[in-house]
């Protein structure tokens, strides 16, 4: 086994050099690794790191939070506010306090085409995210908009239900041309499968950013060339080639044989990885370590019998030596969550209730649950089931198969079966978790941008079903009101201390409900050329290549 397995390594690191960008004669290409392809490339249709990455270079956001947490505008000429008038309190037609927002898109703002970007697109992208039937992953933001008016060719003022601290940012409004995109959404519960981002990828009007996609290659590669309507700073390179590489110890083998410049830290090597790689080739790359908002967890279908109990999931904490594995696996550079807040958010709360590792205790909730008979290793309950569990992350990701390892190692000692059944990244995320198809426990990371209200990930309004086709990140199924009722209030109280305490009481029931199990905060590793240089990691749910344009190869010295 171990000889096959190296020799699909140095296989994979030969052929690397066969596909698009091998040559690294010229510093005008830059061949980017990733362990993610993309399952769609809709900017709103399926949550993917390995997406936001890729469109990140071809496209630009109207508003966004920059590397310093401050939020900036990208397609709009000035950041709305209160203050300077862009933003006016008013009452909503059902006599509700809301605001009015105003922003201006960039005169020069075209889409690859030659098509300006307009107001139309605007109004086209709110008519499809509104749509119940089109999927998209942030149904919230388009239903609080109940209205939109249009100034001229440019200039919009969207209308919103609620006065929330975060009125400006409109982050996750990305922009769908119009004139490419209005006859697939002919019939909007088909659009997901018909939008012209996945059927006619290459399409240059689905780009203004500083590249476009030229070629794609499913489940390999990605190539990008300079977009000759990009308004902004002309990018270095004339060519970036984004390959895909799920596995990551054939990650590691081409980037040391030259398959690869660098590696993402989005989608890239663990921290563990990266500071066992830089022990053995520190003086060849430049290695940046970056902690930040990444949750790395696992979700919990509380559909299932075993798993609404929460007496097993407190047990199944409990039966967990984070501290171990965090100070064994990472060098104790990824601090183990006890919620879903970073402690870097503002917002954290530390008394918050915490489960250490104690097997004992863990064994009694177990007994107390019913599951109290051990036959052949495996805890039983009184009708004779066992307390079997299905055990999913994304496949060929080594650290992360380490993790679930040892894991299912922890639960296996007091009787839990955890069976591991991975999959490519693309199919978990866009299918399995999507459409709740997991039956058990599923290991992987949410990354937020600072202070998120978790409407999309906990409120009961985002479980994905058929009937809303599978829009929302709700993929536990967790259903509490108050959550509910505290998401709505914390988004509308512009009190920086009251908002505090609000959040306080989120994590204390998100501490004792567990919905999710929490694992770890990551921190991205980047390892990039010695020769490159621009790269500014953010920490938070933006990637650094949304400012690509700023990455060129350093000059030569003498």
């Amino acid at each position: 086994m171990t000889r096959f397995w190296a020799a699909c390594v140095v296989a994979v690191a030969v052929l690397a050099g066969l596909l698009p960008g091998s040559s690294k004669a010229a510093k005008d290409e830059l061949v980017i690794g990733i362990t993610q392809f993309p399952s769609s490339f809709h900017p709103s249709i399926d949550s993917m790191m390995a997406k936001s990455y890729v469109l990140a270079m071809t496209r630009r956001p109207i508003t966004v939070f920059d590397k310093d947490w401050e939020l900036v505008c990208m397609l709009c000429t000035e950041l709305p506010t209160i203050e300077n008038g862009l933003a006016v309190p008013e009452m909503t037609p059902d006599g509700k306090q809301g605001i009015a927002v105003t922003y201006t898109i960039r005169p020069d703002a075209v889409w690859g085409d030659g098509v300006p970007v307009t107001t139309e697109d605007v109004m086209f992208t709110w008519e499809v995210g509104r749509h119940p039937l089109t999927g998209v992953s942030n149904l919230e933001l388009y239903r609080t908009i109940y209205r939109i008016d249009v100034k001229d060719q440019k200039t919009f003022t969207m209308h919103f239900d609620k006065l929330t601290f975060e009125y400006a940012a409109i982050n996750d409004f990305l922009l769908i041309p119009a004139h490419l995109d209005r006859q697939p959404f002919a019939e909007p519960a088909e659009y997901k499968h018909r939008t012209v981002f996945d059927t006619d990828t290459t399409n240059k009007g689905l780009f203004f950013g500083p590249y476009r996609i030229t070629e794609v290659r499913s489940g390999s590669h990605v190539v990008l060339e300079p977009n000759p309507t990009w308004w902004g700073d002309a990018p270095y390179f004339k060519r970036i080639v984004v390959r895909v590489i799920e596995n990551t110890a054939a990650m590691e083998a081409n980037l040391l044989s030259g398959g690869i410049d660098m590696i993402a830290g989005e989608l890239g090597l663990t921290i563990d990885q990266a500071l066992a790689l830089e022990k053995r080739h520190g003086d060849r790359f430049t290695f940046l370590y970056k902690p930040g908002l990444i949750y790395e967890h696992l979700d919990l279908n509380l559909d299932n019998p075993i798993l609404a109990d929460k007496r097993v999931r407190h047990a199944l904490i409990h039966a967990l030596d984070r501290e171990a594995i965090t100070h064994q696996l990472f060098d104790g550079r990824q601090p183990v969550a006890h919620v879903s807040v970073s402690p870097l958010d503002w917002v954290y709360a530390q008394d918050v209730k915490q489960y250490a590792y104690d097997p004992d205790k863990a064994a009694r909730l177990l007994d107390e649950a019913g599951w109290s008979t051990m036959r052949r290793g495996v805890r039983h309950n009184a009708e004779g089931e066992p307390l079997t569990l299905e055990f999913m992350t994304t496949a060929g990701n080594r650290s992360r198969e380490l993790v679930q390892q040892v894991l299912q190692s922890q639960w296996k000692q007091l009787g839990i079966d955890a069976r591991v059944r991975n999959q490519p990244a693309r199919v978990m995320f866009g299918q399995s978790l999507t459409q709740r198809e997991f039956s058990g426990v599923a290991m992987f990371a949410w990354v937020s941008p600072p202070e998120n209200p978790p409407r999309t990930t906990l409120h009961s309004d985002h479980i994905p079903t058929p009937e809303n086709n599978f829009s929302g990140q709700n993929y536990t199924g967790f259903s509490n009101p108050e959550v509910d009722d505290l998401i709505e209030r914390i988004v509308i109280e512009l009190d920086r201390e009251k908002r505090r305490g609000m959040w306080h009481r989120l994590q204390e029931i998100y501490a004792e409900e567990l919905p999710a199990i929490p694992l770890f905060f990551r921190a991205n590793s980047y390892i990039l050329p010695n020769w490159l240089e621009g790269v500014e990691p953010t920490g938070h749910k933006q990637p650094t290549a949304l400012w690509v344009e700023n990455w060129r190869a350093r000059a030569p010295e003498g």
